[in-house]
């Protein structure tokens, strides 16, 4: 099978040759490889690390929270929920309560944040003995249940007994010292019944499990909560199901959001950060495309003669660009090839590569201690891959018409002047 002229001629003209023109070929390729690599790997791992972060927020924290639209605590919950249940997409309900406290342990005093879940069985909002990996999912009297790096950090596992000092007891001792008499209650005494890990470090070190009669006592609440937590068939849908409790079925003193209202900031920091690193890599294929036209440039001027010829012996204008708009495609075709398999075999060996750096090289990329996961996500969307590959090939057949473009105004009586 015979190649067009003009695929003939750019393969031709993309050969080794021992010039400075093939280093800048070289390099063009090399350049595309790269881009196209490192567009996909990052690009990746971004999608892996949000779908893994949304994973991790939605199996912490409720679909949808409704408290009272003042923040003061809720004291008629049991009627909002019953409101609440009206709704159709609407699964399950809980009263909850959440907030900040003081934990001692062995003479170590650590902040922490308790959670509340029922005493019988497992929450029905969020299914959190899923994540029990020692002990019992136990929370009936004086237990708690404690996340992996806190036990880890403090050394306390299931048996040991822990003092968790809440509002109460710190505002009993602010009242003593400003003189105001009241005796001072005892801090909670619970015993540690199970550990947990969610895979998220910051869940795992700074929360803790008790029922929702400990943390009224903490609290000093009485009979009221912070607020219920709401789970419906779909998170995609807690939007709607969060504007139909606002709009017709809660009263104006209840205020429902979503989880991802309570997390907008941290994703809006991601997709801005996704935004910028897409742009910035992008620079790179601009850069090779660069390059690229610089290289065509060179070797229309080190070709005019051979160009001249051409157009002498009947080769029209579009023939003549054809063979430099080839050489784009096929440094487009041959990076973005390249680009793609390195991409992909980087993302299947991701961590292991990661631990190479670490232990070779004293790196630590993407630690779990700031990331907080245990290894580095990825989501490998063929239609982001697809359309990485083909914008490479689409700006290198830019990169090559303006050389293509001066090529084929080239006059022949020019070209062949002094030969």
């Amino acid at each position: 099978m015979e190649l067009p002229v003009e695929l003939f001629l750019a393969l031709r003209y993309l050969r080794p040759r021992r010039s400075f023109v093939s280093v800048i070929t070289v390099l063009s390729f090399l350049g595309v490889t790269v881009g196209v690599m490192v567009l996909i790997v990052v690009l990746s791992v971004m999608a892996g690390f949000r779908q893994r972060l949304d994973a991790k927020i939605i199996g912490f924290n409720a679909h949808i929270t409704v408290s009272m639209a003042d923040g003061e605590v809720m004291y008629d919950y049991e009627k909002a929920m019953e409101l609440i249940k009206k709704d159709p997409d609407v699964l399950a309900v809980s009263p909850i309560i959440r907030g900040p406290v003081l934990v001692e342990f062995h003479d170590r005093m650590t902040p922490a944040f308790i959670k509340s879940v029922p005493t019988e069985g497992d929450d029905p909002v969020l299914p959190l003995s899923q994540y029990l990996i020692m002990g019992e999912y136990e929370l009936r009297g004086d237990s708690v249940i404690v996340g992996s790096e806190w036990s880890r950090r403090n050394a306390a596992f299931p048996g040991d007994k822990i003092d968790i000092f809440g509002p109460t007891f710190l505002k009993s001792i602010r009242d003593q010292r400003a003189g105001v008499k009241g005796d001072v209650p005892l801090p909670e005494e619970p015993t540690i019944r199970g550990v947990f890990k969610t895979g998220q470090f910051d869940y795992d070190l700074n929360f803790l499990l008790v029922s929702t009669e400990m943390a009224q006592h903490i609290w000093g609440m009485n009979n009221a909560v912070h607020g219920i937590a709401v789970r419906v068939k779909d998170p995609i849908m807690a939007v709607a199901v969060r504007d139909r409790l606002n709009n017709s079925i809660l009263p104006p003193t209840l205020n429902a959001r979503t989880w991802m209202d309570d997390n907008r900031e941290l994703f809006n920091a991601i997709a801005t950060e996704r935004v910028v690193m897409t742009f910035i890599l992008f620079m790179v294929m601009l850069v090779a495309a660069f390059g690229l036209c610089s290289t065509l440039i060179t070797i229309t001027v080190q070709k005019s003669r051979e160009i001249g010829l051409m157009k002498a012996l009947g080769a029209s204008d579009a023939q003549v660009s054809g063979v430099f708009l080839f050489h784009g495609v096929v440094v487009g075709v041959v990076g973005s090839i390249g680009g793609t398999i390195c991409g992909l075999a980087l993302l299947h060996f991701r961590n292991p590569f990661r631990d190479f750096i670490l232990r070779v090289f004293h790196v630590d990329v993407f630690s779990s201690k700031v990331y907080g996961f245990p290894e580095i996500p990825a989501v490998i969307d063929p239609a982001n891959v697809a359309l990485i590959a083909f914008s490479a090939v689409a700006i290198c057949i830019l990169a090559a018409l303006i050389p293509a473009v001066n090529a084929a105004r080239l006059a022949p009586a020019r070209a062949l002047r002094y030969e």
